[in-house]
């Protein structure tokens, strides 16, 4: 049963403007019954993978971070705004149906420019935990958009004389799920 109606509370003024406009005394039982057995929201679980996407969001980073200077070689990395936060959600969910959930997850971070994928690092969010699957996130180069602003990086006008180059990320990636103990698929998601 769905009801909608503009009345903000059930008082008895409530209940009497619902006879009024023609419902019964059985659908008033069944309107109320609902207000028991839908669920409250759990604000704590809410929360906490509020929390969950924001510590796996600040990980992702601080790896594209190291990374730049020891891997990739570039002054700066450019990423297009909330794709952590897009990778992160995509990764609670990928590892919502595993047992140990993100706990059991080793995160393979690659980068893909043109046809070579550079290996950045692993994460490991809980290394207590016996991994139970592995995702093998590919970060990609933007080498399509922002011509006129990757230019103005390019030049060394811009920069000093010692620094480098500037890498800037594409808003797409690609996640890879793979079991490690199942026998089941490897699951690919383009992004």
């Amino acid at each position: 049963m769905v009801a909608a109606s503009n009345l903000s509370s059930k008082s008895t003024a409530c209940i009497s403007e619902l006879l009024h406009q023609g419902f019964h005394h059985s659908n008033i039982s069944d309107f109320d019954y609902w207000d028991y057995v839908v669920p409250e929201p759990n604000l704590n679980e809410v929360v906490f993978e509020e929390r969950t996407c924001q510590s796996l969001v600040k990980m992702l980073e601080n790896c594209l971070s190291k990374s730049k200077q020891t891997k990739l070689h570039c002054s700066k990395v450019l990423i297009p705004e909330k794709l952590t936060k897009r990778i992160a959600q995509d990764v609670l969910r990928l590892s919502s149906t595993e047992p140990c959930g993100l706990r059991g997850c080793i995160i393979h971070v690659n980068l893909e420019i043109g046809n070579v994928c550079k290996k950045l690092d692993n994460l490991i969010y809980d290394p207590s935990v016996v991994p139970t699957f592995e995702l093998t996130l590919v970060f990609k180069q933007d080498c399509c958009s922002w011509p006129s602003f990757r230019d103005f990086f390019f030049t060394r006008a811009c920069f000093a004389s010692g620094s480098k180059r500037t890498l800037i990320l594409s808003p797409g990636f690609r996640l890879i799920k793979k079991k490690l103990y199942s026998l089941i698929e490897t699951v690919i998601e383009e992004c």
